[in-house]
C-alpha cells in the first residue's frame, strides 16, 4: 500500500513512460481485466511509444469493454501480451486516431484486420482492397469495411512500415476500391441503366495522382457513352442517375458515418456543367473553352472505375491538349494568378496555420512543380507523372531543378504531408490546420518521432521546412536556367538551351535567345559580383516576368549592373536592403522612361533602397523648399549659367526618376508594400512633385542666367507665372511648363533697358533648358499669354492690367483660374495675383453670354483638336468625359461661384471639385464621378509615358505596350480589354455629369 502523501512507482513509471494524467491512467490499470498487466514493462514500453499514452490506453480499455465475453477479452489480452506486431499496431493506432478507436468501439471484432502481418499485408494494392470490400452489399456495409481497411493502413503509417508517400497511395488505391465497390451497388439498384451506357469514372486531383489524404473530398470526373445501339441521350441520362448515385453512397450520411465527399467539380463547366458527358463532348470543350488551370489539372487525369477502356481513351485524347497549355498567351501568369487568389481567399486568422493554402504551404509545391511539369513535359516525357514528389524527382533528375534544391523541397513536403496526415487521422475530419492546442501539438509531435520537447520541436521543424517552400518556390524556376549558363558545378544535370529556351517563353520572354545572353554576361565566372548577382537573379527573374515586358526588364538590368557592378555600395544595396532589388525590378521593367532617367545616371538606384524608414523610403516625394534650396546651392556653385542650368537640370532628372520609381512601386505594389489602393492619392504625388520640380528648375534656371548676365541684380523685377498644369499642381511626366512672364522696371531703369533685360533672360532660359543634354529637357509655353502668340513675350505689371481691363476675353479668365506665381521676385507674384483674382472671379459671376461663350468654345475644341484617326472615346483630353470635360466643368462653377465661396478658389482641379461638393453647388455621386474619371484619365496618361517614354493622350496601339499600361493600372496579364471597357465605362457615367453640368441638357 503506497503511503499517504507519496505517489506509487506505477504512477512514476507512468509520467516516465509519457503519460499526462498519469493518475486518470492508474486507475484504469487497477481494472479487473488490466490490474495483471499494471507491472507488466511490454505493455507500458508500448504505450509509452504511442503518440499520445492517455489516449492508446483509454481506447485500449473500450476495446477490451466491448468485447462480447470474458473469452474474448482475455484473447485479446493475450494476443497484444505476446505478439509484437499487434501490439505496435493496435496501439499506435489508438494512440493517435480517436475516430479509428471509436470505430473498434463499435466493431469489436475488427482488431483482428491487425493480426496478420504476412508480406502482402504490408504494401497492399487496389486488388487487395477489393477483396477486403468486397462483402459489402449495402452503403452502411461498405462504411464499415472501408474503416476496416483505413484501420490497417494507418497501423502501417504509425508504425513507420511505410512513409507518408507510401501511405498517401495506399489511401488513393483504397479510395479507387471503394469507388468500384460504391459503383457495383449503383449498377446493382439499377440494372436497366447499366444496360445501356458505358461509364468510366476518372480521378482527378490527390486521388488521380495517387497521393490522397486520411479525409479528403475525392476528385472525379465521369465520361459516358452508349452501348451499341442505345439512344445517347437516354443513355447519358442513365449514365448521370448511375453517377450521382456513385455519389451518394459515398457522401452520404449514415448510422457509420461518410466515407469522403466525392467532387465532380472539375468537370468541364464546372457545377453548371452536365454531370457527365461524352467523350466527343469533353474534348470538344477542352479544345474550345478550357481554361489554364483546368489544364493543370488535367495532370493528374486516371481512370479508377468503370469502363477503363473508355477511361483510357479519355486520357489518350486529353493529353496531347495538356502539353500544349504551356504555349498559351500568359500561361504562367495564369497559373500564378491562381495561386495567388487562393492565399489571398484564405480567412486572415488561418494564413499563420494553413498547412495546404498558406505561404510555403503544400500547394506552393505542387503549382512549382505543375508548373515545371507543363513547361517542359512537353519534349520530356519523363516528367508526366501525377504524384508531387515522382515528378519533382524527374525534375531533378533532368536537370529542370537543382538537386539540392528538389531535396530540400522533397523534405519539406513529406514533412508537411505528414502533419497534415495526422492532423486529419485524429478524428477523421478534413483539415489542413495545424492546432493551437499543446496537447494537440504534443501528440502530432510525438507521432512524427519527436520525443524530448514535442511542441517546439513541431513548431520549429514545420516553420524551417515551410520557410524553405517560400524561398525555393519562386526561384525554382529562375535557379536553373542560371546553372544553365554558368556551369559551375560540374556533374551537374543542366537545362538544355532548348530547355531553358522554352521555360523563359513560358514565363513571359519574347526573346529568350537574348534573355539567355544577358543571364550568361551576369552569372558567369567567380567574381564577388558574379557570385551576388547569382544569388539575386532567381528573384529578379520571377519580378521581371511579373511585368509585362520581362525582356526589357532583364537587359536593363544588365545595363545598370554593367555601369555599377564594380560599386561596392551597389551590390551591398540589392542585397541587403530588403525593398532594393525589388523597386529595382519593378522600376527597369515598368516601362521606358524610368530606366532611360535611370541609365543616363545609374548613382540613382541608391534611391531605391528602404532608407531605413516605412512606406516609399528613400523614393518618397521632396518638398518644393528643400528641392529649391539644393538647386539654387548647385547654381551658386557653378562657374557659368550654362553649368548652373546643367546642375539644376542633373537636379530634376534625379528627382523625375525618384518620382517615376514611387509611382511605379505604388501601383505594382511589392512583397513589403502593397498596391496603393487611393489612385487619386498616387495621381497628387506625381503632380505635386513634377509641378514643385519644374517650378525649383525654373528658379534655379532663372537665377543661373541672370547671375551670368547681371551679376546679382536683373535692371527689372522678374516674376514667373505658372499656368495650366503647372499653376494646378498636376504636371504629368512629359508636360510643358505652361507659364506667363511678368516685369517690373527697377527705380531709374527705363522701359526699354528692362524689357530688353526680361527678353533675354527668357530666351537664355528657353535655350538652356532646351539644349541637347543626357538630361531631359523642359519646354517652356507662353503661348496663354495676353493676344497668344501674336503678343510680346514678356510684359510689365501694367501693361497686363491695361490689357485686361480693356481687351480681355472670357477665354483669358478662364486660363487664368490656374495662374499662381511660382518663381522670380515673390512680391511681383504676389501683385500679379492680385490683379487677376477679380477677372477669374468675378464679384456678379458670369452672365449668361460669357457662358454661352465658354461652352461654344469648348464644343469648338471638341471638334477641331481631336486627332485625326483617334477614337474620342479613349482620348484621354479631349474624349468624352476625359480631363477637358471635368476640368471645364469644375472651371465653369469657380468662374460663376469663386467670388462667394472661398473654396472655390484654388488652382488645383480634385480641391476645388471637393469645395464645389461642400458648397452644395454638385451633389456628393456626381463629384465622385467626375473625380473618378478625372484620376483615371491622367493615370493613363502618365502609365503612357512611363510606358513609352513619350507623352500620349490615348492608350497605345501595341499589344506589349498596352499591356504594361494595364499592369500600371491594376490589370493582370491578358485582360488589356477589361482595362478599356472600365475607362470606356467610368468616362461615360463623366460625361452624363458634364452634359447636366456644364452644357445644362
Amino acid at each position: 500500500m503506497t503511503a499517504p502523501g507519496r505517489r506509487s512507482s506505477t504512477f512514476t513509471r507512468l509520467l516516465r513512460h509519457g503519460f499526462t494524467d498519469a493518475s486518470a491512467a492508474e486507475h484504469l490499470l487497477d481494472g479487473v481485466e488490466l490490474a495483471p498487466l499494471r507491472d507488466d514493462p511490454v505493455l507500458l514500453d508500448a504505450l509509452g511509444a504511442t503518440a499520445d499514452p492517455d489516449l492508446a490506453l483509454q481506447g485500449f480499455v473500450r476495446l477490451l469493454e466491448a468485447q462480447p465475453d470474458a473469452t474474448a477479452r482475455r484473447e485479446l489480452l493475450d494476443t497484444v501480451t505476446a505478439a509484437k506486431p499487434l501490439r505496435d499496431r493496435l496501439l499506435g493506432v489508438l494512440g493517435a486516431s480517436a475516430a479509428l478507436a471509436d470505430h473498434l468501439a463499435r466493431h469489436a471484432d475488427d482488431w483482428r484486420a491487425l493480426v496478420m502481418y504476412e508480406s502482402r499485408d504490408l504494401h497492399p494494392g487496389v486488388d487487395e482492397f477489393e477483396r477486403g470490400l468486397a462483402g459489402a452489399g449495402d452503403p452502411v456495409a461498405l462504411r464499415v469495411a472501408y474503416r476496416r481497411c483505413l484501420l490497417s493502413i494507418a497501423a502501417r503509417d504509425v508504425c513507420g512500415t511505410i512513409d507518408v508517400s507510401e501511405t498517401a497511395a495506399e489511401l488513393a488505391d483504397l479510395a479507387t476500391a471503394t469507388l468500384r465497390a460504391a459503383l457495383s451497388l449503383a449498377r446493382a439498384a439499377a440494372p436497366e441503366d447499366a444496360a445501356l451506357c458505358r461509364l468510366a469514372v476518372i480521378a482527378m486531383g490527390k486521388c488521380g495522382g495517387r497521393e490522397l489524404n486520411y479525409v479528403s473530398d475525392v476528385d472525379v470526373i465521369f465520361v459516358g457513352e452508349a452501348v451499341d445501339s442505345a439512344d445517347e441521350d437516354k443513355a447519358l441520362r442513365a449514365a448521370t442517375r448511375l453517377a450521382s448515385h456513385l455519389m451518394r453512397i459515398c457522401s452520404e450520411t449514415t448510422v457509420e458515418g461518410s466515407i469522403w465527399p466525392v467532387d465532380a467539380n472539375l468537370r468541364p463547366e464546372g457545377r453548371n456543367g452536365p454531370l457527365v458527358r461524352t467523350l466527343s463532348s469533353h474534348v470538344a470543350y477542352y479544345r474550345r473553352w478550357a481554361k489554364t488551370w483546368e489544364f493543370q489539372a488535367l495532370l493528374k487525369a486516371r481512370p479508377v472505375a468503370g469502363d477503363l477502356g473508355l477511361g483510357e481513351q479519355y486520357v489518350a485524347a486529353l493529353e496531347p491538349l495538356v502539353w500544349q497549355a504551356a504555349e498559351r498567351e500568359n500561361f504562367v501568369a495564369d497559373v500564378q494568378k491562381m495561386r495567388r487568389r487562393v492565399v489571398e481567399n484564405i480567412p486572415v486568422a488561418e494564413v499563420d496555420r494553413q498547412l495546404k493554402l498558406g505561404p510555403g504551404g503544400l500547394r506552393d509545391v505542387e503549382f512549382a512543380v505543375q508548373l515545371l511539369q507543363l513547361v517542359h513535359g512537353r519534349a520530356d516525357a519523363s516528367l508526366r507523372s501525377g504524384t508531387t514528389l515522382s515528378a519533382l524527382n524527374a525534375l531533378a533528375a533532368g536537370g529542370y531543378v537543382g538537386r539540392a534544391d528538389a531535396a530540400q523541397l522533397d523534405a519539406a513536403y513529406r514533412l508537411l504531408r505528414s502533419m497534415e496526415h495526422r492532423i486529419q487521422l485524429f478524428r477523421l475530419r478534413r483539415t489542413h490546420l495545424v492546432p493551437e492546442d499543446d496537447a494537440d501539438l504534443r501528440r502530432i509531435g510525438r507521432s512524427l518521432g519527436l520525443r524530448t520537447d514535442p511542441v517546439s520541436g513541431l513548431n520549429r521543424e514545420w516553420k524551417r521546412h515551410a520557410g524553405a517552400v517560400r524561398r525555393l518556390h519562386e526561384k525554382l524556376f529562375y535557379r536553373p536556367l542560371l546553372d544553365a549558363v554558368a556551369q559551375l558545378a560540374p556533374g551537374e544535370a543542366r537545362l538544355s538551351t532548348q530547355a531553358a529556351r522554352e521555360r523563359l517563353v513560358a514565363l513571359g520572354y519574347a526573346d529568350p535567345a537574348s534573355a539567355l545572353r544577358h543571364l550568361e554576361a551576369l552569372a558567369s565566372g567567380v567574381s564577388r559580383k558574379a557570385a551576388i548577382q547569382r544569388t539575386l537573379l532567381p528573384v529578379l527573374l520571377g519580378w521581371f516576368a511579373d511585368s509585362a515586358d520581362p525582356d526589357a526588364g532583364l537587359l536593363n538590368f544588365r545595363k545598370v549592373s554593367d555601369a555599377l557592378g564594380r560599386t561596392p555600395w551597389y551590390l551591398r544595396l540589392l542585397r541587403d536592403e530588403g525593398a532594393a532589388a525589388e523597386n529595382l525590378a519593378r522600376v527597369l521593367s515598368a516601362g521606358r522612361l524610368a530606366p532611360d532617367l535611370l541609365m543616363r545616371a545609374p548613382e540613382a538606384v541608391a534611391l531605391l533602397g528602404d532608407g531605413g524608414t516605412g512606406g516609399l523610403g528613400g523614393l518618397g516625394p521632396r518638398g518644393r523648399a528643400h528641392l529649391e534650396q539644393e538647386v539654387l546651392a548647385a547654381v551658386r556653385r557653378a562657374d557659368d549659367s550654362a553649368q548652373g542650368v546643367t546642375a539644376a537640370r542633373g537636379v530634376r532628372r534625379r528627382e523625375l526618376f525618384r518620382t517615376a520609381a514611387a509611382d511605379i512601386v505604388g501601383s505594382y505594389g511589392t512583397e513589403a508594400q502593397p498596391v496603393e489602393a487611393d489612385q487619386g492619392a498616387l495621381v497628387d504625388l506625381v503632380g505635386g512633385a513634377v509641378s514643385d520640380l519644374t517650378a525649383a528648375t525654373l528658379a534655379g534656371t532663372l537665377r543661373a542666367v541672370v547671375r551670368g548676365g547681371w551679376g546679382d541684380t536683373l535692371p527689372t523685377r522678374f516674376a514667373i507665372i505658372a499656368m495650366g498644369r503647372f499653376g494646378g499642381h498636376e504636371l504629368g511626366y512629359g508636360s510643358d511648363a505652361d507659364v506667363l512672364f511678368v516685369h517690373e522696371p527697377r527705380d531709374g531703369v527705363g522701359e526699354r533697358e528692362a524689357a530688353d533685360a526680361a527678353n533675354k533672360v527668357v530666351s537664355e532660359m528657353r535655350r538652356l533648358l532646351q539644349l541637347p543634354s543626357s538630361d531631359p529637357p523642359l519646354l517652356i509655353d507662353a503661348d496663354l499669354r495676353p493676344e497668344g502668340r501674336s503678343g510680346p513675350l514678356v510684359r510689365t505689371l501694367k501693361s497686363y492690367g491695361a490689357y485686361y481691363r480693356r481687351w480681355s476675353l472670357v477665354w483669358e479668365s478662364h486660363a487664368l483660374l490656374r495662374a499662381e506665381a511660382v518663381a522670380g521676385d515673390e512680391d511681383l507674384g504676389r501683385r500679379f495675383i492680385e490683379l487677376v483674382d477679380p477677372l477669374r472671379y468675378p464679384a456678379d459671376g458670369l452672365g449668361d453670354e460669357a457662358v454661352r461663350d465658354i461652352r461654344r468654345l469648348k464644343a469648338r475644341m471638341e471638334r477641331e483638336r481631336m486627332p485625326r484617326g483617334a477614337d474620342p472615346k479613349l482620348h484621354t483630353k479631349l474624349g468624352p468625359g476625359g480631363l477637358s470635360d471635368v476640368e471645364w466643368t469644375v472651371q465653369l462653377m469657380q468662374l460663376r461661384h469663386g467670388a462667394e465661396v472661398p473654396g472655390l478658389r484654388t488652382t488645383r482641379t480634385r480641391r476645388a471639385l471637393a469645395a464645389a461638393h461642400e458648397a452644395g453647388l454638385i451633389t456628393v455621386d456626381d463629384a465622385a464621378t467626375l473625380d473618378e474619371a478625372w484620376v483615371l484619365a491622367t493615370r493613363v496618361r502618365n502609365a503612357v509615358m512611363l510606358v513609352r517614354g513619350r507623352a500620349g493622350d490615348t492608350f497605345p496601339s501595341e499589344s506589349r505596350e498596352l499591356s504594361a499600361v494595364g499592369r500600371y493600372l491594376g490589370y493582370g496579364p491578358g485582360h488589356a480589354g477589361d482595362m478599356l471597357d472600365a475607362y470606356r465605362r467610368t468616362t461615360r457615367r463623366a460625361r452624363a455629369v458634364v452634359e447636366e453640368l456644364f452644357y445644362g441638357t
